[in-house]
Parts: C-alpha cells; structure tokens; sequence
C-alpha cells in the first residue's frame, strides 16, 4: 500500500496547525482551575476583537448547530414567528430548528447557488409585523453563496424589534465581519471551519439588544441554557465541563489569527478563493453560485459526470479530501474549501488534482496544467 500525503480541502472539519495540535495535546487542565479560568477568559476576548463587537461572546461545546439551537431555543417563545431564509441545507436547517422548537418559520425560498434581495426580507416583514427575527447564513456553506448580511442589517434599523440572527460559521475567520456595525445581534461561528482548530466547540454572540431578548424569554433547552452560560461565563466559567482541550487550542489559533491580522487574513482569503474560480473556470466548468463566497467554492460537475466520482478519485488516489453536493445537489456538485489552514500550494495541488480526477472520468476539454496556470496568474495579480 502506497504511502498518500492527505490535505483536507473541505468546507469544515478544515486543516489544523502544528501550532494548534501542539496547544491540542497538552496536558488537560481542570475546567475550574484558575489556570484554565485565564485561558477562558483570553479566548473570549479574542473572539470578541476577530467578531468585532462590544457584546457578549459564549462558547458551548457542540458544534455550530448547538449554537443555532441555542438561539432558537433562548430567543422565541413557543408562537413567536420568524423570517427564515432557505437557499440551501443550512437555511433548511434553521428551518428544522425553528419547527422542532414551537416557532413559526416565514420562510423565503431562494434559488440554491443565489442570495436573498433584500426586497424579499422587506416584503416578509411588512406582511408579518408579529416577526421577532430573521434567520439567514452569511455563507450558505452548501452552495458556497454569500447573502448580504450587512444590507439586511441595514434593513432592520427600521425594525428595531427584529432580532437579526446569522450563522456565520463558515464567514467568521474567512471575512473581516464588523459584528456590531453591520447590526447583526446574534453571530454564530463554529471551531472546525475558519478558526483552524478540531471540531467541538461554538461560539454565539450576544449584543444588549439580544441579551434584553433573552432575559425576557424562557429557555427550553437545560444544556444550552444561554442564561446561565452567559452568567457563568462572564466569570471566566462554563456551566458545563467544557472541551478544555479545544479551548487551549482554540486560543492558539485565534492567536495566530491576530498575529496574521484580520484585514491580512480577509484578503488572503479573497486572493485564494479568485484563485480557485480563475482555476476551475480555466477548465471549462461553471460555478454554481451566482455570489460565491471566499471559504469555498461549488463547482458545477460537467453533465457527464457525477460529481460524487470527482471527489472519490481525489480522496482515494490522491489524498486530496473536498466535499460533494448535498441533497438534490449531490452528484451535482464537488466543493473546493479555501478556509482556514490553506495556501496557494493547497489550492493548486487540490486543482490539479481534480484535473486528475475529470481526465480519469472522461472529461478532457482541457490541458493538463491549465487550471493551475489561471489560478497562478490570477494569485499573482491581486
């Protein structure tokens, strides 16, 4: 059996450094300790400065779904409506949440690979004055589409009652997100995508407006109580034993982040994501979405070809581990990750070996190398 370096290139768990592993693999402290106490509180800082915002930041140990529970389960009563966009698996899933938890879902259906207008967001909200919140990804991870965000935000200053929650956790790390300036109340982001560390922890951000929410509201969830997460963790505590070991690495890599610097992190992020689509479209193929977003990158599989066979052949022939499509998508679809741990090399080895792959499986309206080429010329000019 031949010896395969392995690169992970999908949209989360993503890439951990050495430095990360390192922090990963220490010695567990007690989750009481002042010892551990410090590290808490140093990691809840950082979060602060990389969301960008003067509001509370808590992290739970699940992955980032228990934090898109913890913001429906905390922040609407039993009744309570919601606007909920659905433009991929992910607004399904606020979707999901919402019904499992007693609130109404006012959903906007969109086109999957496109973003919601604004005018949509507007018109829900005219027609559904009892609204208490908006539910939207600011990456729609299974499309690889942004949404604006930053323009529904906007939107919402003439509704102040209106709680604007975005899951971000394949945008936090990838964008510089000004939290509070954009007027998202609620931001969500989880430790495997962008933050370089193993999966196991979320973290959810609480401004005043969404702390006043909270207080008002009666938790249905015992494990992701934010009440009492928020009051024990102010502390430098968690209500719960928590992932110590993530924590410590989490704080490693959200140090490396600020050693980086967000705005020199964004851009890398841009420059590597251009790249990629200058790569694919040198191919010959198409993108799925029509506002692709810089974490990851869907890629339309020519006709011919299941997309699932693209990332079969990558993983096992050559090491190289991206993501297909999902649900009606799947065979569609492959996705190229440029989140996190990742650099120029990554991307075009992960390209040339989907040229690898599309040669193997028939497909040849290309030479080999041309994806690399565009990608390259592409990184060098930005």
């Amino acid at each position: 059996m031949k010896t395969i370096k392995q690169r992970l290139l999908t949209p989360g768990p993503t890439m951990v450094p050495e430095r990360v592993l390192e922090a990963l693999g220490k010695s567990t402290l007690y989750h009481r300790s002042p010892e551990f106490k410090e590290i808490f509180l140093e990691a809840k800082e950082r979060l602060k400065r990389l969301f960008r915002t003067q509001g509370e930041v808590l992290i739970l140990t699940s992955s980032g779904t228990g934090a898109m529970e913890a913001a429906v389960s905390n922040l609407f009563n039993p009744g309570d409506s919601a606007v909920v966009v659905v433009g991929g698996k992910f607004g399904e899933r606020w979707k999901e949440l919402c019904e499992t938890f007693g609130v109404k879902p006012i959903v906007i259906e969109v086109e999957w690979g496109k973003s919601v207008s604004i005018e949509d967001i507007e018109e829900a909200l005219k027609a559904n004055p009892d609204v208490k919140g908006i539910l939207v990804q600011i990456c729609e991870t299974s499309t690889g589409t942004i949404h604006d965000v930053k323009g529904i935000g906007e939107l919402l200053k003439s509704y102040p009652d209106v709680l604007l929650i975005a899951d971000g956790i394949t945008a936090y790390g990838v964008y510089d997100i000004p939290t509070d300036e954009w007027g998202i109340d609620v931001g969500i982001t989880g430790s495997q995508k962008a933050l370089m560390t193993p999966p196991g922890l979320a973290v959810i951000s609480l401004n005043e407006k969404a702390q006043q929410r909270l207080s008002e509201v009666e938790s249905r969830s015992y494990y992701f109580n934010l009440k009492k997460e928020l009051k024990n963790q102010q502390k430098g505590q968690t209500a719960y034993t928590t992932g110590v070991n993530l924590v410590v690495a989490l704080n490693e890599a959200l140090k490396m982040i600020e050693e980086e610097g967000l705005e020199n992190v964004a851009k890398r992020h841009q420059r590597l994501a251009e790249a990629t689509r200058a790569g694919v479209r040198a191919l010959g193929l198409e993108l799925l979405s029509e506002n692709p977003a810089n974490g990851v990158t869907a890629v339309l599989s020519p006709q011919t070809i299941n997309g699932q066979d693209v990332v079969k052949i990558a993983r096992e022939k050559y090491g190289i581990t991206i993501a297909g499509g999902q649900e009606h998508l799947k065979g569609k679809i492959f996705r190229l990750s440029h989140m996190g741990y990742v650099d120029i090399f990554d991307i075009l080895t992960g390209l040339e070996v989907v040229e690898f792959a599309l040669y193997e499986l028939g497909y040849r309206n290309f030479k080999f190398g041309d994806s690399v080429s565009a990608a390259m010329e592409t990184y060098q000019n930005l």
